[in-house]
């Protein structure tokens, strides 16, 4: 198959609600897909989805022999009293190789953290590491789940800039999960506005425009999107 995932008409229930109704999206290579909707829409169970963590009840989720997925979680909750440094925790699961660990370290700008104990570390430094050991798995698709929620305004543009950088000279593709859509609008290609169905889909400027993502956000933010 062409595209890395392939979902077709998903959907999930809990307790007899509906959690996803029909949504159907596919990731290529060379993508940046980025999620979008108000809380409860259904963001992070389409990522698990996509991912093979969660299978749906309807419809099917179709994953290419190629894809590799590397996963920023939200946040990492670490344990004080273990001082486990960061070099350690990257290579925890397996030993990566030499000249890959030291390339990625540099694109992630934590050369000078690697000493220094994970639970010390600021909220935007936890985030590079967390997208550092992604990346060690040199995956086809990296996808964030909501990475810069707990990071203020400067660490958000950072991080945003960061993965940016590393999309367009990486060639990998990117599927996250954003609030901060205005953030990210220069590097994402495309976005899904969701809320348990797939509301609307497309480039950020034409998504700004449909009727269905103004009556979720409102007209600023369609109005701060189409600046």
């Amino acid at each position: 198959m062409s595209e890395l995932i392939a979902a077709k008409n998903i959907s999930v229930f809990r307790e007899g609600r509906s959690v996803l109704r029909d949504v159907s999206v596919t990731i290529g290579h060379g993508d940046f897909i980025t999620i979008i909707g108000p809380n409860g829409a259904g963001k992070s169970m389409l990522l698990k989805c996509l991912m093979g963590f969660y299978q749906p009840d309807k419809g099917e989720v179709v994953q290419s022999s190629d894809l590799r997925i590397g996963y920023v979680p939200q946040r990492l909750v670490t344990d004080q009293s273990i001082p486990i440094s960061v070099k350690r925790f990257l290579n925890l699961r397996k030993k990566s190789d030499a000249v890959i660990f030291q390339k990625i370290v540099q694109e992630t700008e934590i050369d000078r953290l690697l000493d220094q104990p994970i639970a010390v570390l600021s909220g935007g430094e936890l985030q590079r590491v967390l997208l550092a050991r992604a990346l060690l798995d040199q995956p086809t698709l990296l996808v964030l789940d909501e990475p810069a929620q707990n990071l203020d305004i400067t660490g958000q543009l950072a991080f945003y800039r960061l993965i940016e950088k590393i999309y367009r000279e990486n060639k990998i593709s990117v599927l996250m999960v954003s609030h901060d859509l205005h953030l990210v609008m220069s590097a994402t290609k495309n976005v899904l506005c969701l809320s348990g169905e797939v509301c609307c889909y497309g480039e950020p400027s034409s998504v700004a425009q449909d009727p269905a993502f103004i009556t979720l956000f409102g007209e600023d933010m369609a109005k701060m999107m189409a600046s």
